[in-house]
Order: structure tokens, then C-alpha cells, then sequence
């Protein structure tokens, strides 16, 4: 018995890490070919079907993929941040985009969740269920009343136009409700035997006990956010004022910089994993959010 226990945990150790390799080879990749020179990647890279091979003469319709540069630079990244100031514009659209979302989503949200799972009034399971049930609704199904209402109210090509559909988003509510409802109510009506309104109660008992979900759901929000592409292309008809994600599959024609940008476009959000990562993982095990 415990040879077969140990043969079965091997092979899904193996099966795991061969599903974690798949799963990093693209961001290696992206890594170390970002560190490559010009002219090695335009020798690997540059126009497919025309890179002619060493001494045979004849058209090479793939490109040659590899794993580490022959030398390494930071020339790729020196093109991006300093020779292409439309990266730095774009990434700071993407910032004035993204945060005041998670900031409004996250206190709307907070506040919505207080009052679906703690507080009591008339119709308020039935009020929450039609509340969540748009969020099976996909961006393509709301993407016309959403531009129509943008437009008469003068939002089009404005960031507002995004922000605001964002701040108010369903799923912030129905994950940290999730927390609510393993607060115990008693906590709420010892707070109010001592004198305390609702809003003392919420910043003083709810948030503290909240915090992995208030965690989990800002990086969630941040990856969804940040990598967002049909809502610009949509609601924003100046490229000056789209984000960095609609940005990147401009410069998919220069590979060195593509890969740089691609590098530093994962940054914030690989940081701010690894920051929160406790917080993140607790969270998502505390709500019961599967998948």
C-alpha cells in the first residue's frame, strides 16, 4: 500500500510539474528574449518567410525560437522606456484607469456586502439575487445600453465612460458577502448595545475582519482590469487615452520591444501578487469561490 501511495503521489508530482512548466515556458520566454539584442532578433524573429538560412539559400517560413540570447542587454527595454515615450503615456492611462475602478468598486462593494449580508430589511434575498445575476450577463450583451448611455451623457472617449460601469461591477459585492455571512451577527448587536451606529460598525468590526477578502478581490479586479481591451477600443476613440493592454498589439510587428513591453506590462501585477499573496490565497479559501 505504500509503495502504490508513493507511486500515485510521484506521478502527480510529475503531472504538476510538468503543468507548471507549460504554463511558465511563455513568460520565460518573453523574459529571456527580451534580453536579446536587435540584431539577434531580427535575425529570429524578422519577417517571417523571408529569413533566408545560413548557406542553403532558401526561405525559412518559421521563426527561430529561443531559449537564451546570445548576449545579454537591456537594450529592448532602453527602446521602450526612453526612445518610445507612448509606452509611459499608455501605461499611465492604464494606471488612471485601474486604480480609481478597484478603489470605487472596492468601497461600493464593501458597503453593498454590509448591507446584503448583515443587515435586515424586506425583500433583500430576491433584491441580491437579481443583483448577481448580472453577472452572467458577458460584456458583449451590455455593450450597446452601456455605449448608448455613455453617449447621452457625453462620456464618450472619456475615461469616465469606463470607470464608472467598472466601479459598480457585481462581483466585488457577491464575494466579500461571502465573508459577511461567516461574520457572526452577534458581533453587530454587542456593538450596538455599546452605542454604535452602522458605520462604526462596518470600519470598526466588518473591515478588520474582512481584510483576505478586501485583498483577494483587489487583485482580482486588478488583473481583469488591467489586461481589459474591448472597453477602450470601444468607448475610447483616441488612442492617446488607451491603456497599455490595447497598446501592446500595436507593436506586435517589432518582436524586441514587443518582448520588453510585454515584460514590463506584467510587472504590477506579478508584484502585487507576491505582495499579497497570503491575504490573496486565504481570501479566495474563506469565500468558497471555486475556479
Amino acid at each position: 500500500m505504500q509503495v502504490v501511495k508513493l507511486l500515485q503521489k510521484s506521478s502527480l508530482t510529475f503531472f504538476m510539474f510538468v503543468i507548471a512548466v507549460l504554463l511558465l515556458f511563455p513568460i520565460v520566454i518573453t523574459f529571456t528574449n527580451s534580453l536579446m539584442t536587435e540584431q539577434e532578433m531580427g535575425i529570429n524573429y524578422g519577417p517571417i518567410g523571408e529569413l533566408i538560412q545560413a548557406g542553403g539559400g532558401k526561405t525559412n517560413p518559421y521563426a527561430n525560437l529561443k531559449l537564451l540570447p546570445d548576449r545579454v542587454t537591456l537594450e529592448q527595454y532602453g527602446r521602450v522606456l526612453i526612445s518610445s515615450p507612448v509606452y509611459l503615456t499608455m501605461f499611465w492611462n492604464s494606471v488612471g484607469l485601474v486604480v480609481p475602478i478597484i478603489a470605487g468598486q472596492t468601497a461600493v462593494a464593501a458597503l453593498a456586502a454590509y448591507a446584503f449580508g448583515k443587515l435586515r430589511f424586506r425583500g433583500r434575498d430576491r433584491l441580491f439575487l437579481v443583483y448577481v445575476l448580472t453577472m452572467l450577463m458577458p460584456f458583449q450583451v451590455t455593450l450597446v445600453p452601456n455605449y448608448i448611455m455613455a453617449d447621452k451623457l457625453g462620456l464618450l472617449n472619456s475615461p469616465y465612460a469606463i470607470i464608472l460601469p467598472g466601479v459598480f461591477g457585481a462581483f466585488g459585492v457577491f464575494m466579500l458577502r461571502q465573508f459577511m455571512l461567516d461574520i457572526p451577527y452577534a458581533y453587530i448587536e454587542a456593538a450596538k448595545m455599546d452605542g454604535a451606529g452602522h458605520l462604526r460598525i462596518f470600519f470598526k468590526i466588518i473591515v478588520p475582519m474582512i481584510k483576505p477578502g478586501l485583498a483577494a478581490l483587489i487583485i482580482l479586479l486588478f488583473v481583469d482590469y488591467w489586461n481589459m481591451v474591448e472597453q477602450p477600443l470601444i468607448f475610447l476613440d483616441d488612442p492617446l487615452r488607451q491603456p497599455l493592454s490595447v497598446y501592446l498589439s500595436r507593436i506586435s510587428g517589432e518582436p524586441g520591444i514587443a518582448y520588453a513591453a510585454s515584460m514590463l506590462y506584467m510587472a504590477p501585477m506579478v508584484l502585487l501578487f507576491l505582495y499579497a499573496e497570503t491575504y490573496f490565497i486565504e481570501g479566495i479559501q474563506l469565500s468558497g469561490i471555486k475556479g
